[in-house]
């Protein structure tokens, strides 16, 4: 149709009216806003529908349906309160999670930090680790920040500099059958680009 799509629209009165509209080429999404929570669950009958559904409960994004991305943030991320979530929306996380069964420990945390240009300390962007496992928060802790650490010296610390590092991390041992921990970085709104 060269370009071009035509919808036909039924209106209540059965007329109808054609709507000629061009066609639009969108590049990637790009994060803009984001909240970080955390929490944990536990329960006696399962992981998925049970430990795991109570800790995104006790973080408030049990509503959403969850996606997990890898870990970089775009230079026009920035952090706000938690807002509502509609019912069923999908939300994409960076996410720690950890499972543990009864008496072990369950133990999550998410590191992040942004990268100014040493030369002109304009933000290009952020970097975000996360960590999980059965041993206490200061053990996860310091692998946070050698994650990070790892991440900035193989790939940016030639031209950007680390700043404005924050670590959120959930621990504790679980009395129910099955446990879970997590923490996580959740993007509720994006830039989409127009390309074409």
């Amino acid at each position: 149709m060269n370009g071009k799509t035509i919808l036909e629209i039924k209106s209540k009165d059965r007329q109808k009216e054609v709507v000629v509209s061009q066609n639009v080429v969108i590049g990637n999404r790009i994060p803009k806003d984001y909240f970080v929570t955390k929490g944990y669950g536990e329960s006696d009958i399962t992981v998925h529908a049970g430990s795991y559904h109570l800790a995104l409960k006790a973080a408030g994004i049990e509503t959403a349906n969850i996606m997990t991305y890898s870990s970089i943030l775009p230079s026009i991320a920035t952090e706000i309160e938690k807002p509502e979530i509609t019912h069923g929306e999908v939300m994409e996380t960076i996410m720690a999670v950890s499972h543990a069964k009864k008496g072990e420990r369950a133990t999550a945390g998410i590191i992040y930090g942004w990268l100014h240009d040493k030369k002109t300390g304009e933000k290009y962007g952020g970097l975000v680790c996360e960590h999980n496992g059965n041993y206490d928060e200061k053990e996860v802790e310091k692998r946070l920040m050698a994650s990070i650490n790892e991440l900035y010296i193989n790939g940016f610390n030639d031209r950007y500099d680390l700043r404005n590092i924050r670590m959120l991390t959930e621990s504790f041992k679980t009395k129910k059958k099955y446990g879970t921990a997590l923490v996580a970085l959740c993007f509720k709104n994006y830039l989409v680009p127009i390309v074409g």
